[in-house]
């Protein structure tokens, strides 16, 4: 496949962060539009069909690039990993499909964001990263902004109950999928990844789609695919975006999403984000923006450090 690089093409004259900004926009407009059908098509078809529906149309989108490379495609000498890193993603997915159909898009969309905060352990504990105080108190703070949206003691329960603590797990769950990420692509093209995740993907998600399964009207089935088909153009924007910017400068712009699945959610659902989601949402943000600016200092340093 044909890559952009910064420079050239349909955005030359545009820095490589200005590039970046327009494929993160597109890929936070084309989350909210997956989140919007999943909601929308939630009330029929439950959270494990749904996701099979969105890994089939995943598989078929990438299925020239098999067909091309073949073996090639597959190759791979840590097969462990990415049966885990696949298996954590697609019950990442059915959780954070259910939570979208369940809670406020605003809601569930800042919820969702708390991936970031996960990677803190997970770095130092899976990967033996070295974690220093600031990451650590930037997380922590990070998952007060969580209490603050959930609000656990409210009424005696979870004020937005048995959804938000499946956003929560998924979140969790994703996270390991970008920690295995972050050890597979040592030796393991993002091509290799893509189709392993593709594949495995739908494989892992058949059993609980037969569970829930109903043969879907003409109308719902094209609605379904088009939903895996906007999940890939997402995933594929997102790293595209991320590809030609700098972290640092594309994670803000990730956060407009929240903006537009509030919006979203205003105009086709009626739902307004409470003064607590709102709040508790801001920290969450900052203490993630702090993280991953963290991240880039340390990153550039790292290839800074050898020429000195």
């Amino acid at each position: 496949m044909s890559e952009v690089k910064p420079g050239t093409g349909r955005f030359a004259g545009l820095s490589p962060n200005l590039q970046g900004a327009v494929w993160m926009l597109a890929s936070a407009l084309s989350f909210t539009a997956m989140t919007t059908l999943i909601k929308y098509l939630g009330s029929d078809y439950p959270a494990a069909l749904q996701t099979f529906y969105r890994q089939a149309a995943g598989l078929l989108i990438l299925l020239p690039v098999i067909a091309r490379h073949r073996r090639a495609a597959f190759a791979t000498s840590r097969p462990g990993i990415i049966i885990f890193r696949s298996a954590a993603g697609t019950i990442g997915m059915i959780l954070s499909f259910y939570a979208f159909q369940k809670m406020p898009l605003a809601d569930a969309n800042a919820l969702s964001f708390t991936r970031t905060l996960w990677l803190v352990p997970l770095a130092a504990f899976v990967i033996r990263e070295r974690v220093g105080p600031q990451r650590i108190a930037a997380a922590v703070i990070g998952f007060a902004g969580v209490l603050i949206m959930i609000r656990p003691g409210a009424g005696g329960h979870f004020a937005v109950g048995v959804p938000a603590l499946a956003m929560l797990a998924s979140s969790f769950l994703f996270a390991f999928t970008v920690t295995g990420m972050k050890v597979l692509t040592r030796d393991h093209s993002p091509m290799v990844l893509l189709v392993w995740s593709a594949v495995l993907g739908l494989v892992l998600a058949i059993p609980g789609a037969l569970f829930v399964w109903r043969w879907p009207a003409p109308a719902d089935l094209a609605l379904l695919c088009l939903m895996g088909v906007i999940a890939t153009v997402n995933q594929a924007c997102y790293i595209k975006g991320m590809q030609l910017g700098d972290a640092a400068a594309m994670a803000p712009i990730d956060y407009t999403r929240l903006v537009f699945s509030a919006a979203a959610g205003f105009f086709l659902f009626s739902e307004v984000p409470g003064v607590w989601t709102v709040l508790g949402a801001g920290v969450v943000v900052v203490s993630t923006l702090f993280i991953t600016w963290r991240e880039h200092v340390a990153a550039q340093k790292a290839v800074v450090a050898p020429s000195e």
